[in-house]
């Protein structure tokens, strides 16, 4: 699979975001202050980027909605926390969503995660097939993967970490972060073939 062409077709737009928050420091004092419409502008602005972030995780909308709603609690709630001197705005949204989309998958699944692998096999699907594809067939592929192998795919394809990151956020070891990622490429493989998405 074609790693790099996935990250570039998924990879959020982050000028927008740069500019947003160049001129955005009152909004983040609203949100300090607890001032609902400085919450509500911020949700708004961020809602977008971080609800295709959750549906990417989760199996459908009113999960990916739950999750939203939660991590912007959380982003709510830390906001006093934030430092731009550490990271954007939108970086430290994200990963609070993505620990929040993390939480969700170790509450509801009661899957066995310790499957080990000691190297990834590579699994191949031809680029073509992917570019092909709409970024809507690529997400109902991914969802139809086990929460957790779904999650290491996003975490190592879509997020750029790699195994001893991913195995620290799932407290799994890199073996089985291996394992998960072998799984998701050959099921994503099988599931392409089958549905016939290409020649």
């Amino acid at each position: 699979m074609s790693l790099h062409f996935l990250q570039q077709r998924f990879k959020p737009k982050q000028n927008y975001f740069q500019t947003l928050q160049e001129n955005y420091q009152h909004i983040i004092d609203g949100c300090k202050n607890k001032d609902a419409k400085a919450q509500e502008r911020l949700y708004k602005d961020y809602y977008r980027a971080m609800m295709m972030l959750c549906l990417r995780y989760t199996k459908n909308e009113n999960d990916a909605v739950e999750v939203l709603n939660n991590g912007f609690l959380k982003v709510f709630n830390n906001i006093q926390r934030y430092d731009p001197g550490q990271a954007t705005l939108y970086t430290w949204i994200r990963t609070i969503v993505i620990n929040s989309c993390l939480d969700f998958i170790k509450a509801k699944s009661q899957v066995n995660l310790h499957h080990e692998l000691d190297e990834s096999v590579v699994v191949h699907i031809p680029a073509d097939a992917i570019s092909r594809m709409k970024a809507a067939e690529i997400l109902h592929l991914v969802r139809q993967l086990p929460p957790a192998t779904q999650s290491v795919f996003n975490l190592y394809v879509m997020e750029g970490y790699n195994h001893k990151e991913i195995s620290q956020m799932l407290q799994i070891s890199e073996g089985t972060s291996k394992w998960h990622l072998s799984e998701a490429r050959k099921t994503l493989q099988q599931l392409i073939h089958k549905q016939n998405l290409y020649v």
